[in-house]
């Protein structure tokens, strides 16, 4: 393209110019492209990681916390047993039906009863643990305890009562 320059010379336009300058190195070479792409691709793998053990360790807070409200809502089970039912180190507990609607806790997760009877001078009463276990999505096991104690009587007898 032509264009006319104030004195009426005719000369080429600088875009002109600078684009027939710039043609020959308008492209990528394959080394440049290759060298991104080993970029690209190292940040994708690095941050795919990342993302990965991020939700490894979301599931094992999601784990932990299902396990405190699995363990909670047995241990308000054990209360209203009586004093034959407490002290029974055979009766083993069972996760509610509320729980194991969830598939992330249905099939992951047991629970576990071990009944002490305490031992001294007084013999009516007993420290019931109970156990939750289940495995993480990596495959490790985990569990968390609960533990309380249950007396004969109940526990403002237990306070009343002198030795």
């Amino acid at each position: 393209r032509r264009v006319l320059s104030p004195r009426g010379v005719a000369m080429k336009s600088t875009a002109a110019k600078s684009l027939a300058g710039s043609r020959a190195q308008a492209a990528f070479t394959l080394v440049e492209v290759l060298a991104a792409l080993f970029v690209f691709a190292v940040v994708f793998a690095s941050a795919f990681g990342v993302i990965r053990q991020a939700f490894m360790e979301l599931d094992t807070a999601r784990s932990i916390a299902a396990a405190g409200e699995i363990l909670q809502a047995e241990m308000e089970k054990q209360r209203l047993l009586t004093w034959d039912q407490a002290s029974n180190a055979t009766l083993q507990p069972t996760i509610d039906a509320g729980f194991l609607s969830d598939p992330q806790i249905a099939g992951r997760f047991s629970l576990q009863r071990t009944v002490t009877p305490l031992t001294g001078r007084e013999t009516r009463v007993v420290q019931i643990t109970l156990t939750a276990r289940w495995r993480t999505l990596r495959g490790t096991e985990l569990s968390r305890r609960l533990t309380t104690y249950y007396r004969q009587g109940g526990l403002y007898d237990y306070l009343a009562r002198t030795p």
